[in-house]
């Protein structure tokens, strides 16, 4: 009996020792073993002290002596919008609504270095956004958004990478500006545009009179051209009349020096009929009275040219 009882309390011990090693084993597996998801890095320390970061996937650690000390999200946040009261270039009191995206980059910085990351972005977010708008006029505030938010992300990156933080954008949601100033900026827009109305009317009154003026060089020019044209005309008929008196002066020469007195008495009787036929074609000739030696010369000149006739063909 004593032996079956002892064997009974053996095989229990076994048992025991057998599950003790097997929960050990389960502790060990537990504690040694960790699976971080793709969204958080664990942080990692040995007797207080940081180790090591624990990136997204299986990892091993050091059962019992080491532990996960911190879990951090590595997506990206954006701190609540928060409101933040300037004063412009132009010493204009404004507000601005304000909001900025970040992610960790480094766990361990963000975790020893900082103890709230949300409000000490916050408060560095606005320093920045102060400094950059003191720096603009209310209207280029309004206007140049783009380039603010560019420059309050460069100087708030330069702030937070001691805390392994990097941030991705900032956003300048609204610019609040208080009724006053909307009138004054009201007033100074239709001044605006009154001025540029009067820009527009006086650019255009320029240009008509420049047309008109250009239309009157061009009516200049043509009549110029029209009045040398014509002065050719003249020129070319007073060269081409010298020219015909010239040769009709050359051919009466040279019948002179052929014929000798009869050629002259001949021109002179042309010269005669021809002035007759003047007088007799006038509007105010009525009566005609032709003197003797007029109409003999009539009379004469046909023999003259039988005789000039006659001369050149015995010639």
């Amino acid at each position: 009996m004593s032996a079956e009882i002892s064997n009974l309390i053996q095989e229990s011990l076994s048992s025991v020792i057998v599950l003790i090693l097997v929960l050990f084993a389960l502790i060990l597996v537990f504690q040694g073993v960790k699976v971080v998801p793709q969204s958080r890095v664990y942080v990692v320390e040995r007797f207080g002290k940081y180790t090591k970061t624990l990136s997204a996937g299986l990892n091993f650690i050091v059962p019992f002596l080491d532990r996960v000390a911190h879990r951090v999200s590595v997506l990206e946040r954006q701190l609540p919008e928060f409101e933040i009261s300037v004063i412009t270039r132009d010493n204009v009191e404004v507000r601005l609504e304000a909001t900025v995206f970040y992610r960790v980059l480094d766990a361990a910085s963000s975790v020893y270095r900082i103890n709230n990351i949300d409000q000490a972005i916050y408060t560095a977010a606005t320093s920045i956004v102060r400094s950059a708008a003191g720096k603009l006029e209310l209207d280029e505030l309004q206007s140049s958004r783009e380039s603010m938010n560019a420059e309050i992300a460069k100087n708030l990156q330069q702030a937070a990478e001691v805390w392994g933080i990097e941030i991705t954008r900032t956003e300048i949601t609204d610019v609040i500006i208080d009724e006053q100033t909307k009138d004054a900026q009201r007033q100074q827009l239709n001044a605006e545009r009154q001025r540029r109305a009067a820009i527009a009317k006086a650019e255009g009154d320029k240009r008509s009179v420049e047309l008109a003026a250009d239309a009157m060089l061009y009516e200049a020019q043509k009549d110029a051209e029209a009045t040398r044209v014509q002065a050719d005309a003249k020129a070319y008929a007073v060269k081409v009349a010298a020219e015909a008196d010239a040769e009709q002066t050359r051919l009466v020469a040279k019948a002179i020096a052929e014929n000798g007195q009869a050629a002259v008495d001949f021109e002179i009787m042309k010269r005669q009929v021809e002035a007759l036929g003047w007088v007799a074609s006038a509007d105010n000739s009525k009566t005609i009275i032709v003197p003797t030696d007029i109409a003999g010369a009539v009379g004469s000149l046909q023999v003259l040219a039988e005789t000039l006739a006659a001369s050149r063909r015995g010639n």
